[in-house]
């Protein structure tokens, strides 16, 4: 009985046992399985295409991104920044010259590993080794122990190779010519963009000013609606024509503050710091304006056609493309390569019942080979071909970036004198039309013009004032988009463009 009992209670710690068993593996299988299938999940595209995709990794790269450093800089808001400074600013912090300037690094280092094949390489190595085995000999094993230590030098350079090594020389060297006219031509862009968004907001806010104008000329005549209707020399429509132009011109002030914001946002930006900083810049009226240049289209092109950096940069190209048609043309001759492996070797050994000897001396190689692909089915000619070709369309890229060029500046000139003939027209509109309104505000409060005539009037002024400061600040855009198409913005001259 006692026995049986002794039975049950280890059946029942067994079950027990097992119980336990069966929840650790069910525990560790809800753990393991999830975390497989989220590795798994995690190494596969999205599962369908009707919603977005989200998974655990996907928060560490928001954690990143949400707590990376914002290395941009920040502008003083009480400082009125001239347009110069803001270039200034913008060619030092703007990431685009950042990133060009980056490149042009990675690419001198890149010329650097191609000149390092002028020189020998020379790798040293040292190997210790220890060995215990058991010898035979006669009827008996005899232990002994040997030991091997080396210190070896190898020596590799490659004597004459046909111009193969020179032409990956002045291929790198000319592709770090490509990525520092790139960074050029990033400083160019950059200024551009400082330009045009300066001369946007310029106009943006003339453009204010001149609705704010229009607008207390709206009310001056909605006002004088009144009073002739509160002595009844005028009717109600003369008083809501009167209203609804001040309606609109409310409207317009707040369209162009709208566009005012905006061209902040868009100059800051381009700057290089957050589109919420806030930049003052000079008004429009301190910012002096040409009437006309000196230089003719002809020079205009001469000029862009020296200096662009775009196409001194396709130029660079085509000498990067010939050096590699030299490396490939060089895969035809033989190649001869020089290796010495000098080595000092130090061996040691002791045998029961023998004593401890060793010895050293120095061991070593030396070989010339001389390599000579007689026959690859074709390779080396149609690599020769696919550089020749490079080489061709690298000229002709050339050529096309050259006609661009011509059309740019073309284009350009002819935009900029488009725009001195239209401020002078926009002058003599403002000036009519500041005339016509107060003569026929004056009119219409003798009783001699009616108030659709005012409004018409006022409408018209509106117009012209808005013309005005567009006519102006074109001609600065004009200028700045010419100056870019010849590169004289980024000259040490800079403003080579002269009245």
């Amino acid at each position: 009985m006692w026995h049986d009992q002794r039975q049950r209670r280890a059946g029942a710690g067994g079950r027990l046992q097992l119980g336990w068993v069966r929840i650790l593996s069910r525990a560790a299988l809800a753990w393991f399985l999830p975390f497989c299938a989220g590795c798994l999940l995690a190494q596969n595209a999205p599962l369908s295409a009707d919603h977005p995709w989200h998974a655990v990794e996907e928060q560490p790269i928001e954690a990143d991104a949400r707590n990376s450093l914002d290395t941009r800089f920040h502008v003083d808001p009480a400082k009125t920044y001239s347009l110069a400074e803001l270039v200034d600013l913008a060619e030092a912090h703007n990431p685009e010259t950042r990133f060009a300037w980056e490149r042009a690094r990675a690419q001198a280092a890149a010329l650097g590993i191609a000149q390092s094949e002028l020189y020998p390489t020379l790798a040293a190595a040292a190997v210790s080794e220890t060995g215990r085995d058991q010898a035979f000999f006669g009827n008996r094993f005899y232990g002994q122990s040997t030991g091997d230590l080396q210190v070896a030098l190898a020596l590799t350079y490659d004597v004459f190779d046909f111009g193969a090594r020179s032409g990956r020389i002045r291929a790198a060297r000319a592709e770090v010519l490509v990525a520092n006219f790139a960074f050029n031509d990033a400083h160019r862009n950059v200024i551009f963009q400082v330009e045009q968004a300066y001369y946007r907001l310029l106009n943006a806010v003339g453009q204010e000013d001149a609705a704010r104008a229009s607008l207390a000329n709206a009310q001056t005549v909605e006002q004088a609606a009144d009073e002739r209707l509160a002595d009844g020399l005028a009717t109600l429509p003369d008083v809501l024509e009167a209203r609804s132009a001040r309606a609109q011109a409310e409207y317009d002030l707040a369209t162009v503050v709208g566009t005012e914001e905006i061209a902040r946002g868009e100059l800051a930006t381009a700057v290089g710091t957050s589109a919420t900083a806030p930049i003052h810049t000079e008004p429009l009226e301190q910012v002096p304006t040409l009437e006309s240049i000196g230089d003719t289209v002809e020079q205009a092109i001469a000029r862009a056609l020296e200096k662009r950096p775009d196409l001194l940069q396709q130029v660079a190209e085509i000498r990067s493309a010939d050096a590699r048609a030299k490396e490939a043309r060089a895969a035809y001759y033989p190649q001869l390569n020089l290796d010495v492996n000098p080595a000092a070797q130090s061996l040691y050994g002791i045998q029961s019942p023998y004593p401890w000897v060793n010895t050293a001396t120095w061991t070593g190689t030396a070989r010339l080979t001389l390599q000579w692909t007689v026959f690859d089915g074709g390779a080396r000619k149609n690599q020769l071909a696919q550089a020749r070709a490079n080489v061709n369309a690298s000229q002709a890229q050339a050529d096309v970036v050259r006609n661009q060029i011509v059309d740019e500046v073309w284009t350009a000139y002819s935009n900029l004198h488009t725009a001195f003939r239209q401020r002078q027209a926009a002058l003599a509109l403002l000036e009519a039309a500041s005339q016509s309104y107060n003569a026929a505000l004056e009119s219409y409060n003798y009783g001699v013009r009616s108030l659709l005539d005012v409004t018409a009037a006022q409408r018209a002024l509106a117009q012209a004032r808005s013309a005005d400061v567009l006519a102006r600040t074109q001609v600065l855009t004009s200028l700045a988009d010419l100056a870019f198409r010849t590169a004289d913005s980024i000259q040490s001259n800079r403003g080579r463009l002269h009245p």
